[in-house]
């Protein structure tokens, strides 16, 4: 990608961005075949006939206002005593034909790497944007429908699994669906959203599963700058991620009990770290009553809270090793679950981003339709964990390096000013902490003894040098 491809990030920001790709030799421009095979597609994309029609159902998609890889589409209508889940997902399988320069291009990438004014897709925009989207612009797209039959408690009764072309009747944002929930005036296709979600979080906390609610650090597009921003979640948003996990779920479930599959597995926390994290909640100050499990103090904990906070952020390296499994034929031994999510778990919903989703969708397509797993999905497995592998610490390696430069724009000129900030984390070794600034919304490091975690510190910006996103500081209190 060439400086001029950068034209909306911050002009400052752009010889920084533009290192940052160099230095992790990201693929930034795809082949000339791979854009001439993805703009044929969307001029002509392939037959779907076979394909169930399913364009009566009023799906909407919830996503960021400036989105158009649309991966997921919704649905919830009353069932019974229960509740019928629709939930269709991008059908990239459709038109990324095995072997194709696309196809080995969505290899080499792995996933979407994300950047305000510098994200670099998994597949070229005439696809992930356009003709394999699921756009609210009156068209019947071709998806992978998943139907989830729940009980009154959320519990799936039973789910069904098949392509078919719907149609995205509204394209919806978070913001939005929320303010009409509150006023009352939901879409009628999440009407129930609310409902379902909190019910299959009500059977998260049952089965020891574990959602983090840390404020997310995000750059904020501001025209000609980036600002910073820590933002809470709304809660359609957890009420639509419930579904997704949801989906998730159901399709471990399906692959394993076919006996071919690739799942996202995490090893549980090891009791040590456990140990290690109730001694250091006691000495932030922060109560973990006897016999309270650690789902159930984690749950309790107030971001807002600048002690409870600390222990949040410590949580975060609880859990370790996250990586794919695959299988052929036979299920291994032992345990397969993804342990902060309390089950057995697998990417499912966004291979639009994410090239593992378009795996196990086919894979639980065959088991559905009683068909054999197709060839390509059984010589791509073996290598598919490394490809993710790769691909994530590519991910967040530039993930990172882009809020290190958001940072350090918007401390530039700043140089010498104090700043109060409470020290979420220490290293008790090297004393290396992190201070997480409200006020200009950055995490960043300073020198700080371990025992001031959880503490609000007073900070004085030293050194800011945009070009390596350097910021340095000195603790002043």
């Amino acid at each position: 990608m060439r400086l001029h491809h950068l034209a909306d990030v911050p002009r400052k920001a752009r010889p920084a961005i533009s290192e940052l790709q160099r230095r992790l030799e990201l693929p930034l421009e795809f082949p000339d075949e791979v854009l001439a095979q993805a703009e044929e597609l969307r001029r002509n994309p392939p037959s779907t006939d076979g394909y169930t029609d399913r364009t009566d159902i009023e799906f909407v998609t919830i996503d960021p206002p400036s989105s158009t890889d649309l991966d997921q589409a919704l649905h919830i209508e009353r069932e019974d005593d229960g509740y019928l889940v629709h939930y269709a997902i991008a059908d990239v399988g459709h038109f990324v034909e095995p072997g194709s320069p696309l196809d080995v291009e969505a290899h080499r990438r792995g996933q979407t790497l994300y950047a305000p004014g510098a994200r670099i897709p998994l597949h070229p925009p005439a696809l992930s944007e356009d003709a394999g989207s699921l756009l609210a612009d009156g068209r019947p797209r071709p998806a992978v429908l998943w139907s989830h039959h729940l009980d009154a408690d959320g519990n799936v009764r039973h789910a069904e699994v098949e392509r078919a072309m719907v149609l995205n009747r509204h394209k919806l944002h978070y913001a939005g669906v929320q303010a009409d929930l509150d006023a009352g005036r939901a879409h009628p296709s999440v009407a129930l959203l609310p409902t379902v979600g909190e019910l299959r979080a009500r059977i998260e906390v049952e089965r020891g599963g574990i959602s983090l609610n840390l404020p997310q650090q995000e750059i904020v597009d501001a025209g000609r700058h980036w600002e910073l921003s820590f933002r809470g979640l709304v809660p359609v948003e957890d009420h639509n991620a419930q579904i997704s996990l949801l989906t998730g779920f159901v399709a471990a479930r399906m692959q394993i009990d076919g006996g071919y599959g690739v799942l996202r597995t995490l090893p549980p926390a090891e009791p040590s770290s456990v140990d290690r994290l109730r001694r250091a909640a006691a000495t932030i100050g922060v109560p973990w009553e006897e016999g309270e499990s650690y789902p159930e103090f984690v749950r309790r904990l107030d971001p807002n809270d600048p002690r409870e906070l600390a222990v949040l952020t410590k949580c975060t390296i609880l859990f370790r090793g996250a990586g794919y499994l695959t299988f052929f034929g036979q299920v291994p031994d032992g345990n397969l679950k993804h342990n902060a999510l309390g089950a057995e778990y697998a990417h499912t919903t966004a291979p639009l981003r994410r090239l593992v989703d378009r795996y196990v969708l086919e894979i639980c397509l065959s088991l559905a339709n009683g068909t054999a797993v197709p060839d390509w999905v059984l010589r791509g497995m073996p290598e598919l964990p490394e490809q993710m592998r790769s691909s994530g610490r590519r991910a967040s390696a530039y993930e990172n390096g882009v809020l290190d430069i958001a940072e350090a724009l918007v401390l530039h000129g700043r140089e010498g000013e104090l700043m109060e900030g409470v020290l979420v984390d220490v290293n008790p070794r090297t004393r290396r902490g992190t201070v997480q600034i409200p006020d200009s919304a950055v995490e960043l490091h300073v020198q700080a003894n371990p025992r001031s975690v959880g503490e609000t510190i007073r900070v004085r910006v030293d050194r800011v040098d945009v070009t390596t996103g350097d910021v340095e500081l000195t603790r002043v209190n």
